[in-house]
């Protein structure tokens, strides 16, 4: 038996009025995915524990079989960090580094106008050149992913509270610098803070954001730290479920969890966590993995970016893409035994542009087993489905008939 998860982020939604009350998903002409959910049985997951905050490294873990609760110290730093081919110490704490766009006061793009990797690395190179030490330094990653790496040799904590720049798009900066829990936390906050509030005076003027403003594109002019954490301890994937895997992503949040679990990480050309990414290529390196692999994870991050940019059409037209470009070409190629699950690590709400905890339609398909009485995938169809309502951490034996 062969084994293909397709996960296409963020594509749960609310009801919109633009759509007339209805989702996203319930709009979208996706006829692959509702053969899935037709032909199998669904339901609906609850992928972020009480508690928890709903991002997708908590997402993600739970769809894995990982209890975050139990397996997740926090910060999806560490996890980007492994991606990067960084091997963290013991006394080392790693940290999400958004490149982001100021103006006036105001947090305007999370994403710096969802800059290059290339122009990402020379912002960061000139970063490193102001403020790297043997205490601190920057690491390019995907667009405006990157990090920043704190060798803490006990002065620093992660006693603190930082807040994901994508939940305060449009939100004065000065009220949501990173804050101490407790006095613990000081030292690690006022050096955060001013690095946030002093790499404007680096990157405003850099060379790479003077000719962006003159193309009329969003400078990437100032950085934004959170989700900081230590290097987590995971079980191994094929120990926990006898299995062999490899997983698809062109986010660097999942291939650090792949590298930490010991699934293997390919890389698609042209992948790029975008709403332009290889879709076609991302089916065709899957379907190829399973000559060697039992079981392949495909992350597909174009509607969550659409989500949190509010661009509805966008984000159906990603789901569109995902059925016709990615799914269908799966279907279409294969010819054994097979099981195919399609879900969606969370939900990010087009209204809100953020993350929610609200449970995420799933729906699992194999010709060996029996489906239920739903036609189409979707947040409301999936409600009727079989498997009513289960935790995330389910999932993994639902798809393995273990559950």
């Amino acid at each position: 038996m062969k084994y293909i998860i397709v996960v296409g982020d963020g594509m749960a939604d609310w009801p919109l009025e633009e759509l007339n009350d209805k989702t996203p998903l319930e709009v979208a002409d996706k006829p692959n995915m509702d053969l899935i959910a037709e032909r199998g049985r669904c339901g609906l997951l609850k992928t972020i524990p009480s508690g928890m905050s709903p991002g997708s490294d908590v997402a993600n873990l739970s769809l894995l079989g990982y209890n975050p609760k139990r397996y997740y110290t926090g910060g999806r730093g560490p996890l980007e960090a492994a991606s990067a081919g960084i091997d963290l110490k013991e006394d080392e704490i790693a940290f999400r580094c958004n490149l982001i766009t100021e103006e006036n006061g105001i947090l305007k793009d999370y994403s710096g106008g969802h800059i290059s990797s290339r122009e990402a690395r020379e912002l960061i190179k000139a970063l490193n050149n102001r403020f790297a030490n043997e205490f601190i330094k920057f690491y390019p990653g995907v667009s405006y992913r990157n990090l920043l790496i704190l060798r803490s040799n006990g002065k620093f904590s992660l006693d603190i509270t930082c807040t994901p720049p994508h939940d305060i798009m449009g939100e004065r900066i000065s009220e949501y610098l990173v804050k101490p829990n407790r006095n613990l936390g000081n030292e690690t906050v006022n050096l955060l803070n001013n690095l946030i509030l002093k790499s404007r005076e680096i990157l405003e003027n850099h060379p790479v954001n003077v000719k962006r403003k003159k193309q009329n594109r969003l400078p990437a002019n100032m950085v934004w730290f959170w989700s900081g954490g230590r290097k987590p301890d995971l079980p191994k994937f094929h120990k926990k479920f006898h299995l062999s895997g490899a997983l698809i992503s062109a986010v660097d949040l999942l291939k650090g969890i792949a590298h930490y679990i010991g699934l293997e990480v390919i890389n698609v050309p042209g992948a790029t966590a975008y709403l332009d990414t290889n879709f076609e290529g991302k089916a065709k390196y899957g379907l190829k993995s399973l000559e060697e692999k039992d079981i392949i994870y495909i992350h597909i991050e174009a509607p969550d970016e659409a989500s949190h940019q509010g661009m509805i059409q966008e984000k159906i037209k990603a789901i569109e893409n995902i059925d016709k470009r990615l799914i269908s070409k799966i279907l279409n190629s294969l010819n054994e035994e097979f099981t195919i699950s399609l879900v969606t690590d969370h939900a990010t709400p087009i209204e809100v542009r953020t993350h929610t905890k609200d449970p995420v339609p799933f729906a699992i398909y194999s010709p060996q087993r029996k489906g239920d009485s739903v036609k189409k995938y979707d947040e409301n169809s999936a409600k009727k489905g079989i498997y009513g309502l289960r935790n995330g951490m389910e999932f993994m034996n639902l798809l393995l008939e273990n559950g």
